[in-house]
């Protein structure tokens, strides 16, 4: 649990630089906000196409294994973004967030029923909100490992970038654009390392059932783990919205980039506080289901207030988000694969297609945002998500259990 526990340690730090690199690019790379936002539009469109390949890899290969290929994939996404960064490509920078998020895809398959199959169903949600706490440590540290070594000074940067002539500006950004080489390059050796260590560990080679029995039971018959897909489109949706967006939400009332830099390790100091809090409540004093319901009725609260204040009041408001959205994922991975048996991996892989949602909802912000308040953009894409939620809560996880006669 160590070496797995190091694992989402790493999937944090790699996850949430996603938020920093938006500024960087846009400064290294003289783009617009909508060009920025492919930065996370290509890391997670890669969970929608590689969720199933890699849900076929792990029938072959086994979880532990399946561990090993996803990160050496995500090495070679680490070193080619070091490289084609510094070289200042950034169709080359968007192919290795895209590969690096490859990787990711087959990782998160195979390691969250990993953990929700360790031990009972009824403490699934506290196993992965442990993993949760070391996801959001490394997501923590990376918005600020960004912001003192690679993103310093960004306001001072671009006072510079835009008081220098028009061939000293191009030096200024490759030398911001070279700054972030050495950094990816240490990610892909560290990669490399828990690649190696992972397939010399002593984790036992897990897998679900016989392939035979899945053939018998096919995945149609579990309507609840598709309603669990489009839950996590929605709740990876918010997620990224609360944290790598909110830099870009916080640019919106004038801000400073030197602060707004800073913005998504606030979301995810929430987010731990939220993990933390619900250890101590599941199962003890709330269920998975229940803890679910009353974080989603929660995100709708605090997305009101930030739609009802401005400045950084607004702001904080979004990152209490993180608070909110804590919690979700160790609930709702648990219940969409529950009862599957043989169908763990493909259903894993469904669920994990959902984080599609990723790239969309901040896309969509990005883009809409152009045309219309930025306070009424960010409460019509969050508002129905975490409704959503609350009804997958309450009703949507149960679809169909009893027909299929899944055992819980």
């Amino acid at each position: 649990m160590v070496l797995v526990g190091a694992l989402f340690f790493l999937f944090g730090f790699i996850t949430w630089m996603n938020g920093p690199l938006i500024a960087f690019v846009q400064l290294a790379f003289e783009l617009g906000e909508v060009g920025a936002f492919f930065v996370p539009l290509a890391f997670y469109l890669s969970y929608f196409f590689f969720a199933l390949p890699g849900a076929w890899v792990l029938r072959r290969t086994g979880m532990k294994r399946g561990m090993f290929v996803g990160l050496a994939v995500m090495a070679l996404g680490a070193l080619g973004f070091a490289e084609l960064a510094a070289a200042r490509s950034y169709p080359g920078v968007l192919a290795s967030l895209f590969v690096t998020g490859a990787g990711l895809s087959l990782l998160q398959t195979a390691v969250n029923p990993y953990v929700s199959i360790l031990g009972p169903h009824e403490t699934a949600a506290r196993r992965i909100a442990i993993m949760g706490i070391c996801n959001k440590l490394g997501g923590l540290l990376a918005p600020l490992v960004a912001g003192s070594f690679v993103l310093r000074d960004l306001d001072a940067f671009a006072a510079r970038v835009d008081a220098a002539p028009v061939a000293a500006r191009e030096l200024l950004r490759a030398e911001l654009a070279h700054a972030i080489r050495a950094p990816y390059l240490v990610m892909a050796l560290v990669l490399v390392v828990l690649a190696a260590g992972t397939r010399l560990s002593p984790l036992p080679a897990l897998r679900a059932e016989t392939r035979a029995e899945a053939a018998s039971r096919p995945l149609r018959r579990f309507p609840h783990v598709w309603l669990g897909a489009l839950c996590i489109f929605a709740y990876v949706g918010v997620e990224v919205m609360a944290g790598d967006a909110i830099g870009t939400y916080g640019k919106s009332f004038d801000l400073p980039l030197d602060q707004t830099k800073f913005f998504t390790s606030f979301t995810l100091a929430a987010m731990l506080l939220g993990y933390v809090a619900g250890l101590v409540a599941i199962p003890r004093w709330v269920t998975q289901e229940r803890y679910l319901a009353l974080s989603a009725a929660l995100g709708v609260v605090l997305t009101l207030g930030a739609f009802f204040t401005s400045g950084g009041a607004s702001v904080a408001f979004v990152a209490a988000l993180g608070f909110a959205n804590a919690m979700m994922w160790p609930a709702i991975f648990p219940l969409g694969i529950r009862g599957l048996g043989a169908l763990t991996e493909a259903g894993s892989a469904l669920l994990v297609m959902g984080i599609i949602g990723g790239a969309v909802v901040p896309q969509v912000f990005a883009v809409v945002k152009q045309h219309a308040d930025v306070q009424w953009t960010f409460l019509a894409l969050m508002a129905p998500s975490y409704l959503y939620i609350l009804h997958f809560a309450l009703r949507g996880h149960r679809a169909g259990l009893g027909a299929a006669g899944a055992a819980t």
